[in-house]
């Protein structure tokens, strides 16, 4: 069982991906850390909370982190997720309180103690808060995986950069900096793969029909952000690309890339661009393993048939679940 630490900034498809990890036996979460990204870090911690109270699971503690990027004014994606950052479905807040420790120091003195795994789904100014400071820490984290960025695909806020990297691009600058340093690689899971996971209102549908509840929860979060993909994008469904990480880091077979040095781009127009030398002109050791490929249709299997609550293994699972070639 791998011990990890989910950083987030929950986000409709980072409430996804947290359901997706909590149904994961792989998976012993150690602690939730949110930041400013999608919604400011505070309501995000709220919006955990919430799915944790969906999956039965709040005795897995959240700790509220920064709230704005190292040097540029927060933007939020409030306009993408809604004014509560969960599709406006307004659901109350869990019960219970925050620890007093915030998500920099749990990330610190869980590494001073351990080597853990980092799956980070949102804008990384935490991680760089942590190892600005700690770059010793780094040899602690056993693998970091980071929903960001983006290769060859156009970005979704600029015409170059994804939004993780584009809210805070000098915290991602000082991550892939800091881990080249260090002789290690951040897996980057970014729009090359992640836009290919599109939720559609058929495969919506079947999860309402094998798992009522789950259903019922998913559509609550997914609506306002079917209408706003079907608006800006023309897609029919949304894309969700923070499940895609969790997927990968349990089953590094979803998904298929390459080793690169990797810097990514602080000013200008091409703020947050995550520029790939996969042609090795610098020469450099990498320092990112970039993420290009994955199976679609593989990665919606078992997205579903982990967040159902239908998980017996049964051959009747099996059988429903191979409906979806047909969708």
């Amino acid at each position: 069982m791998d011990r990890v630490i989910i950083d987030c900034d929950p986000g409709i498809d980072d409430s996804l991906a947290l359901m997706l990890a909590l149904s994961s036996p792989e998976l012993e979460v150690l602690g939730i850390t949110t930041v400013s990204g999608n919604v400011p870090a505070e309501m995000g911690a709220k919006n955990a909370r919430k799915v944790l109270q969906q999956m039965n699971r709040l005795d897995i503690p959240v700790y509220i982190g920064e709230a704005v990027p190292l040097r540029y004014e927060y933007t939020d994606a409030m306009d993408t997720h809604g004014k509560d950052g969960m599709g406006e479905s307004f659901l109350p807040d869990a019960p219970g309180t925050f620890p007093s420790a915030d998500a920099v120091e749990f990330l610190e003195k869980t590494l001073e103690k351990e080597q853990v795994s980092v799956i980070a789904l949102g804008p990384m100014t935490n991680l760089a808060r942590v190892f600005s400071k700690r770059p010793d820490l780094i040899g602690q984290v056993k693998d970091l995986i980071s929903m960001g960025g983006s290769f060859r695909s156009h970005g979704n806020c600029s015409p170059v950069a994804e939004y993780n990297y584009w809210c805070d691009p000098d915290a991602a600058a000082v991550c892939y900096k800091l881990f080249a340093d260090a002789g290690k690689k951040i897996e980057m899971i970014g729009l090359d793969v992640t836009r290919k996971i599109v939720l559609t209102p058929n495969i919506r549908e079947y999860i309402c029909r094998l798992d009522p509840e789950t259903g019922e929860f998913i559509r609550r979060l997914t609506d306002f952000y079917m209408d706003f993909h079907w608006e800006y994008e023309k897609i029919i469904g949304c894309v969700i690309n923070d499940p895609l990480a969790v997927a990968y880091f349990i089953d590094r077979s979803l998904c298929r890339g390459f080793d690169s040095y990797t810097e990514v781009e602080t000013e200008g127009i091409c703020r947050g661009q995550t520029v790939v030398d996969s042609m090795n002109f610098w020469r450099r050791k990498p320092n990112s393993h970039i993420l290009i490929e994955t199976d679609s249709r593989r990665f919606m299997k078992f997205f579903l048939a982990r967040v159902m609550k239908k998980q017996d293994g049964s051959r009747w699972l099996e059988e429903e679940l191979s409906l979806l070639d047909t969708i």
